[in-house]
């Protein structure tokens, strides 16, 4: 994590210090890998902290993915206020180890900062429970990624962009009687593995519209178990690497997330990335995702 974050992680928790738990546990989501409140791939309608109605809260959270050939780290910080806006920043590396030596780049470190912020338009979560209607909240990220020795290789035989937008609109709603939690959001996106690989390519500089899915079950108020989905453009398909060496899979997670005390959560969780070519033999990225959020 660098100095820059670090600092916003420690200017927002003592933005937030003097606001008190005042939701559900579990009802402000836990940090995605974007940074915004959500689940762990995706961010939903809900405003991240403990922090209510009236009120100032903050969130700061550190997660670490391990598949078979690429270790991602993300360090990331969000203020909300008023359980309706939401600002977030995140500062992610992959580590590639050898996966891309076939294009001449071994031991790349990839690294983005993510600038986000979200505005809750409709619902509340907790209060709408006994009725149809859901939390929605739209969405902004400003995606950059950085890295010396791959950035001559994206904006140029690759024809991505090194920087690039995404914007999204998240349903959540929740029943407490039950204790079930969905989500739906629909995102518009150029982004490549995220914007790890930067944004659109030269055969395919569209936007998509895709969908992200997420169901978890509350086992109880500190206690739920969930499965995500989210599908993913594939804009470098195409590429003079060749077709499909850097086709793109949609992601799938199952999670457990567990909040001891109101202000803090783990989440634990086991993705399946699919084949992220030229990884050796393009064989399947998949391993733990592990989560630390604390919140005030």
């Amino acid at each position: 994590m660098n100095r820059f974050l670090l600092t916003c992680c420690v200017l927002v928790l003592s933005l937030g210090a003097s606001s008190h738990a005042s939701k559900l546990r579990l009802t402000g989501g836990v940090t995605s890998l974007d940074g915004a409140a959500g689940g762990g791939l995706s961010p939903w309608a809900l405003i991240g902290s403990p922090s209510s109605q009236g009120e100032w809260g903050a969130a700061a959270a550190l997660t670490r993915v391990h598949t078979a050939d690429y270790r991602l780290q993300v360090a990331s910080a969000l203020l909300a206020f008023d359980d309706r806006i939401e600002l977030s920043l995140a500062r992610q590396r992959l580590d590639t180890g050898t996966a891309l030596a076939p294009i001449g780049l071994p031991g790349v470190r990839l690294e983005q900062d993510i600038v986000g912020l979200k505005l809750r338009v409709a619902g509340e979560a907790v209060l709408d429970a006994d009725r149809w209607q859901p939390q929605i909240a739209a969405g902004w990220f400003y995606k950059r990624a950085g890295s010396n020795a791959l950035s001559p290789t994206l904006t140029g035989p690759l024809g991505a962009r090194q920087a690039g937008h995404e914007f999204y609109l998240a349903a959540t709603k929740l029943w407490l009687d039950s204790g079930v939690l969905a989500n739906l959001t629909l995102r518009a996106t150029r982004a490549n593995q995220n914007g790890l690989l930067g944004h659109g390519g030269a055969q395919d500089r569209r936007w998509h519209l895709l969908p992200e899915l997420s169901v978890a079950k509350l086992l109880s108020p500190q206690l739920a178990l969930g499965l995500e989905l989210r599908a993913k453009p594939d804009a470098l398909r195409q590429s003079v690497l060749g077709d499909g060496a850097l086709r793109e899979r949609d992601w799938f997670d199952a999670f457990v997330a567990w909040a001891p005390t109101p202000q803090a959560s783990l989440t634990l969780a086991w993705v399946e990335l699919g084949a992220i070519a030229p990884a050796a033999q393009a064989r399947k990225q998949r391993g733990p995702y592990l989560s630390v959020q604390i919140g005030l």
